[in-house]
């Protein structure tokens, strides 16, 4: 585990941006950027940048390699279970992919009560609805209680700058987003992939909350898993030391994971409806802590900051070169 310091200092090398005029179609999303080949392969590039309740907020040290790499992990682990996007890893922030037709439906997987943005169950379910995204939910649980068995919450995908936005299996259907047969097919997917990483998890100490997953079609049509899988931005996980005894004393569970900042934040503004605070050193090296513990304890591997003397973003320049 790297050590405060060596975090704090690479706060002025992260990586904000990633554009390189020299390769074509460029798309920017919230923290990835992309570009089109025009041979169907995609580069993707994992900056820093940090998003919580649909905002860009700062840039973490190391994230885009975390990231990166979390999810390496995690495609080769589950290859088995469903074909991925991944060629190839040309530098610690980037994947190759195939283009694919991305399906306009995220697959969020659940095992908890819990969450504090607008598209989460928790602030649902303690608003009065025992029917989330058309599960019935008993009366009588709280916070981050255990589901009595894993549920799917699906959501639309939003445009740049828009919010998902919550969705049955049915209306997911009837709305001509998913065939029927698709839609059983990316269920039955997603829980599997869910049930390997909730094992792999527990192995190491760790209860996998939620995830989400996101897939696309092959020029022949086949679903195959995309973009990042099981990382801790798109994935809650839990300390399963101290679960029991933190949850039973009315505490937060210890988390390795963006919820980390949800809560940061949520506790100092209404994120939906006043201006975030800036997001002072302490915080972000903290939460890089937790992004590389969550590394080094699902994959059991050590944590390679990149030589320092190198800007990650000539670095990147350097190793897609054969792209340009």
């Amino acid at each position: 585990m790297l050590s405060p310091d060596q975090i704090r200092a690479a706060i002025p090398n992260v990586l904000t941006e990633a554009h390189f005029p020299e390769l074509p179609n460029y798309y920017r999303g919230k923290v990835r950027e992309n570009y089109d080949l025009p041979d169907g392969r995609r580069i993707l590039i994992s900056t820093d940048r940090q998003s919580a309740f649909d905002q860009v907020l700062a840039a973490v040290p190391f994230k885009g390699q975390v990231l990166t790499e979390t999810a390496r992990f995690w495609f080769e682990a589950t290859k088995d279970i469903c074909p991925n996007h991944v060629l190839d890893y040309p530098d610690p922030n980037v994947v190759i992919g195939r283009r694919l037709e991305m399906l306009p439906v995220e697959m969020v997987v659940r095992d908890y009560l819990t969450g504090s943005t607008d598209t989460a169950i928790w602030p649902m379910y303690r608003d009065g609805k025992r029917k989330v995204y058309g599960v019935a939910l008993p009366d009588g649980l709280k916070k981050n209680d255990k589901l009595p068995g894993t549920i799917l919450t699906p959501t639309t995908k939003a445009e740049q700058g828009g919010h998902d936005a919550p969705i049955t299996p049915p209306e997911i259907v009837a709305q001509g987003l998913l065939s029927q047969k698709q839609w059983d097919e990316v269920a039955a997917l997603s829980l599997a992939i869910f049930a390997r990483g909730r094992e792999i998890a527990a192995r190491n100490g760790l209860i996998l909350v939620d995830t989400k997953f996101e897939f696309g079609l092959d020029g022949a049509g086949k679903i195959v898993l995309a973009d990042e899988i099981l990382t801790p931005d798109s994935s809650r996980y839990w300390k399963a030391s101290s679960y029991a005894a933190r949850h039973n004393g009315g505490e937060e569970p210890e988390s390795l994971d963006k919820e980390f900042l949800r809560l940061w934040i949520s506790s100092r503004c209404d994120p939906y409806k006043q201006p975030i605070p800036e997001i002072p050193a302490d915080t972000l090296v903290a939460f890089a802590q937790k992004y590389i513990a969550l590394y080094e304890t699902v994959t059991g591997g050590s944590f390679q900051a990149p030589p320092a003397g190198e800007k990650v973003k000539d670095r990147i320049r350097r190793n897609l070169a054969k792209f340009f």
